[in-house]
């Protein structure tokens, strides 16, 4: 796997970041939203330098130019619920996408930490020979991306994955990299070290999902 970490370099990223972090900006759940779909944006950006572009004639006011355009065909997936905001980040720059939407969540069967990851809705285009774009904001045991991935086995064989997470644990990352094709990219804002006994990322952030959206029962 290749491994894009833009922890590594400050930039305006770094202050998104840092809000997204903090427990007091939380509390604007719209703050929070916005700034998650920022970070969406800004690791589009960094993706599409790595994508297949053609040159093609256009036609101005004033006369005719040579310009790159994309080339690849893109499916852009997002993990419910936390996955939209991040999602919307990267089709608010690849607006010709397609679009692909999973279900996921954690089933703790005793209530205690162990948990397993559970996907039971799925919508997807073909994958044959596309360009798959996973958004999910929190990488933290890796396992909701590799049942996303199971689930994925009857759409076609894509060309080439990306992952977009705004923040990812070590071990998370570890995992996904036996799971995934060797030539996946990991796009990611920030790593943390550590995961607690029920699998969050500490520090982390919290539950995206909650801090976008609202509590769920």
């Amino acid at each position: 796997m290749i491994l894009h970490n833009f922890e590594e370099q400050n930039s305006i990223l770094s202050q998104f970041i840092s809000e997204l972090r903090a427990t007091d900006i939380q509390k604007d759940s719209m703050r929070f939203r916005r700034n998650i779909e920022r970070v969406g944006e800004i690791l589009s950006y960094e993706l599409s330098k790595t994508l297949d572009f053609e040159s093609k004639n256009i036609q101005t006011p004033l006369g005719d130019k040579k310009v790159s355009v994309l080339q690849d065909d893109l499916v852009l997936c997002s993990i419910l619920r936390a996955g939209f905001p991040l999602h919307q980040g990267l089709l608010n720059y690849f607006d010709n996408a397609e679009n692909a939407f999973v279900s996921a969540y954690r089933h703790h069967p005793d209530g205690k930490d162990d948990f397993e990851v559970i996907v039971n809705y799925l919508a997807s285009p073909s994958l044959n020979n596309k360009i798959l774009l996973l958004a999910d904001p929190m990488l933290a045991t890796g396992k909701t991306l590799e049942n996303v991935l199971k689930g994925f086995k009857d759409h076609g064989t894509p060309k080439q994955i990306h992952i977009v997470s705004v923040i990812g644990s070590t071990e998370g990352i570890n995992y996904v990299e036996k799971v995934f094709p060797e030539n996946t990219h990991l796009w990611i804002a920030t790593i943390d070290n550590q995961l607690n006994s029920r699998g969050y990322i500490v520090p982390g952030l919290g539950d995206a999902g909650d801090l976008c959206y609202g509590e769920k029962l």
